[in-house]
């Protein structure tokens, strides 16, 4: 497994696994008609959109391969987006593609995310995630406490989400 910073080649196969971990991810989660409509195309606009704006809002995007030099997984993060009094770094997002998962490819890029935030002087992090998505086991077991809980619309369905907070990264 090799965690590396993205690059703008790494756009469509970014795009691939953030539309075909949706797809198995929240089915059932959220309206099956949005993921249906999903598009590799669209989703790479988006990132385009989020690399172009890297430079002035302090994100970055990583990678995680695997032994051929596939992308199976990623990560974005920056600073908190609200202005949070406590969480001053947040993990944007975080897709490993389900044939990848339990081999250590999420801790390998949380762990990546972690290093960023610290060199840049972001010692505490917090994570928002859908309350029904078994990743949350994963934050816990990460060492993420439960730190508030909201309300989003998504494809015109009202889901919960939880946030999991850090309140002192270490390497």
């Amino acid at each position: 497994m090799q965690i590396r910073t993205a690059t703008r080649t790494d756009i469509p196969a970014i795009a691939k696994v953030h539309v075909d971990t949706w797809r198995t991810t929240y089915r059932g989660l959220v309206p099956d008609e949005l993921l249906a409509g999903l598009s590799y195309e669209n989703r790479a606009e988006t990132w385009h959109r989020i690399f172009d704006s890297a430079a002035t809002d302090g994100n970055f995007t990583l990678v995680g391969e695997d032994s051929t030099g596939q992308t199976v997984g990623f990560a974005n993060g920056g600073p908190e987006r609200t202005g949070d009094l406590i969480y001053k770094g947040e993990l944007n997002a975080i897709y490993i593609l389900r044939s990848a998962q339990g081999r250590g490819t999420g801790r390998a890029l949380v762990r990546a995310v972690v290093d960023a935030l610290l060199a840049s002087n972001l010692d505490s992090m917090m994570v928002w995630v859908l309350a029904e998505n078994p990743a949350c086991k994963f934050y816990e077991h990460l060492g993420g406490q439960r730190i508030g809980e909201k309300e989003v619309e998504i494809g015109g369905r009202l889901v919960k989400e939880l946030a999991y907070g850090w309140r002192k990264l270490e390497r």
